[in-house]
């Protein structure tokens, strides 16, 4: 006979039973000093009596408690009550894929939107030395909203351990799980990829990878056995989608996506292939970041002509989600005022320096001409303060003294000039004038 659910443990109001494995049991719970609503999973007793075993699990705690990804359901606390290890982790509404499976395969598009999400989640776990090495499409919660939350790090493991296996179990779904843990080899982040590769595989073909009869036979034929293309299970697929799946599912890891952020770009290049139809709106939503606001007098990007869909490559390690911002330019509308007034600037400078030289021309021309008049005896003006300075003042015992400024005629040979002027008489300065010679 089952024994009754306890109603509480510790801080928390059991309220309902969410699901039990081979590993324990999780519940639906409520804190009673917070009251928020969280999932609760108690390992079974057996394994928690295991010394070894139990000091591996609270490790891994300790590491799951640093994780903090939108793509990762969190872990709140961890504690042992009653002989029994206790996990408190973050209660995702929603439901698995594992579930959604039941309808039918899911369509490209939305599949492979999923696992972008999944590939998210593995690529900031990875860089903190984490290895999920339980995933598969039941540990895959997709909320109301559209968001997939990656589900149950419980035997995550860091650095290079051996496969975590005991007496008679295997920490792990055989169905998913890569050749190197199927062997208790080192498994590391490409391990990973493989399980996501093998519940890509059945996301959109709707079989597993394998149908083997036994769990013997399932883990032979992940160590030995090529698996059929998944083109072949679901001939509508695209046939770059299949290439994509085979080479994450590869025997050799060397032979895998090396990184997280590698399978991103492939399958990023994929959708783009596959197109957009039959998504549904609150995945691309989720899955989609939201059209930058473009602030004012900036011009929209140009719309780009579409291309034919070349088949994407897969060597390429750039995450899919690396985009710039280069295309919004500031348009140049605002800045043409300062070029006007520049030019205008540059303009009445031109005027300026036009006008003087026009006046310095004419006062030449005229300077010119007095001499020339000068030198053949013709009237001076009247008043030539343009050519003499007064050194000394008229006087009748004095003698006046006339200097001139230097003066180069452009029309008068040899560049002539007039120097010095001697008066002995007390004549008017214009009497004077016209004794003058050229020297």
């Amino acid at each position: 006979m089952t024994e009754p659910v306890r109603k509480q443990i510790g801080d928390y109001e059991i309220i309902r039973e969410l699901g039990h494995g081979g590993m324990g049991q999780v519940f639906l719970v409520r804190n009673l000093i917070s009251d928020r609503i969280e999932a609760m999973k108690v390992l079974l007793p057996d394994l928690a009596n295991q010394g070894d075993l139990g000091a591996r699990f609270m490790r891994e705690i300790k590491l799951l408690a640093s994780l903090d990804h939108p793509n990762i359901a969190a872990l709140r606390t961890a504690f042992s009550a009653d002989n029994q290890l206790i996990m408190i982790m973050e209660y995702v509404e929603g439901d698995t894929l594992a579930h959604r499976l039941e309808r039918g395969p899911f369509p490209p598009v939305e599949a492979l939107n999923y696992i972008d999400q999944v590939l998210a989640a593995l690529s900031y776990a990875h860089a903190q030395g984490i290895i999920h090495r339980d995933i598969k499409p039941a540990n895959m919660m997709l909320t109301p909203r559209g968001v997939l939350k990656l589900m149950d790090f419980g035997i995550a493991r860091s650095g290079n351990d051996l496969g975590l296996t005991v007496t008679g179990t295997t920490l792990g779904s055989l169905d998913y799980m890569s050749p190197e843990q199927v062997q208790s080899q080192p498994t590391e982040a490409r391990s990973d990829l493989y399980w996501v590769g093998v519940s890509l595989y059945e996301m959109v073909t709707g079989k597993r990878m394998f149908a083997a009869t036994s769990s013997y036979s399932v883990m032979e034929a992940h160590v030995k056995e090529t698996p059929r293309p998944p083109i072949e299970v679901q001939s509508s697929l695209p046939k770059p989608l299949s290439d994509m799946i085979v080479m994450a599912v590869a025997k050799d890891p060397a032979q895998r996506f090396q990184t997280a952020d590698a399978f991103r770009n492939a399958l990023s290049q994929i959708k783009e292939s596959c197109g957009s139809p039959g998504v549904d709106k609150a995945v691309a939503a989720a899955v989609t970041p939201p059209p930058a606001q473009l602030p004012p007098n900036v011009a929209k990007p140009p719309t780009p002509v579409s291309q034919p869909a070349a088949s994407p490559s897969f060597s390429s390690a750039t995450p899919a989600s690396a985009q710039t911002d280069s295309a919004l330019q500031p348009n140049a509308g605002p800045r043409r005022p300062y070029w006007i007034l520049a030019i205008a600037i540059l303009l009445l400078v031109a005027t300026l320096a036009g006008a003087r030289a026009y006046r310095t021309y004419k006062q030449n021309a005229a300077s010119a001409d007095a001499v020339e008049a000068m030198s053949h005896g013709a009237a001076a003006p009247s008043t030539p303060t343009h050519l003499l300075a007064i050194k000394d003042q008229i006087s009748p015992r004095r003698k006046l003294t006339f200097r001139s400024f230097p003066l180069r005629v452009p029309l008068v040979p040899k560049q002539q000039q007039i120097r010095t002027l001697h008066l002995t008489n007390r004549k008017h300065p214009s009497e004077a004038l016209r004794q003058l010679k050229p020297i």
